[in-house]
This record gives structure tokens, C-alpha cells and sequence, in this order.
């Protein structure tokens, strides 16, 4: 149980947050959060379903393995694109979306 609450305290501190600013993400109060993190007791499906809505690594929390990530499987490259991506605005977005789908389409031909 302590593996858990140390990897616990570890996201809350990642995320910046006091122990009742993250126990309010899984709807707890702060003294359940100090128990969850020092090991005394496991936290609840409903709070880790509130802290994984608030941005917590729940398998990481639970297994001490990070949640694989889109952006640690692209390339430099591929990286680049989605990035010059993301900065666009929506309507050219759009625009490069249906242009990649076309490029896609005469690629599996």
C-alpha cells in the first residue's frame, strides 16, 4: 500500500497541487488524502476515476507504470507536423485534415 501512496504524493506534487486541492478532484477531504499517500489506506474506484478527470496517471499510480502516450510513439518528425498542426487555426486545420485524408486515399490505390 505504501508503493501506491508514494506514487500518490508524487503525481499530486507533478500536478502542483496541496493535498485538498487534489482530494477535491476525487471528491475526498484532505485527511483522506494524507491517509491515501502515507499508506494507511487505499483510495476508492470513484476517487481515482476523479483524479484521472483531473489529469493523474492512474496506472501509474496503481502499477508504477506510465500510461503510454501518443506523443512518445511519433517520431521527430511526425512530432513536428503536430505540432505546425496544432498551431493552425481551426478552419485550416480543417483544410490539412481533408488534404491528408486525399493524400491517404490515392496512397492506398
Amino acid at each position: 500500500m505504501k508503493a501506491v501512496g508514494t506514487r500518490l504524493r508524487e503525481v499530486r506534487k507533478s500536478m502542483n497541487l496541496t493535498q485538498p486541492e487534489f482530494a477535491a478532484l476525487g471528491g475526498v477531504e484532505g485527511n483522506a488524502q494524507a491517509h491515501y499517500e502515507s499508506g494507511a489506506r487505499l483510495p476508492k474506484a470513484n476517487y481515482l476515476i476523479g483524479i484521472a478527470h483531473g489529469g493523474a496517471d492512474i496506472l501509474y499510480v496503481l502499477l508504477g507504470v506510465h500510461t503510454p502516450t501518443l506523443e512518445a510513439s511519433l517520431s521527430p518528425q511526425e512530432a513536428v507536423v503536430i505540432k505546425h498542426y496544432r498551431a493552425l487555426q481551426k478552419q485550416d486545420q480543417g483544410a490539412i485534415s481533408q488534404l491528408s485524408e486525399s493524400l491517404s486515399d490515392c496512397a492506398e490505390d
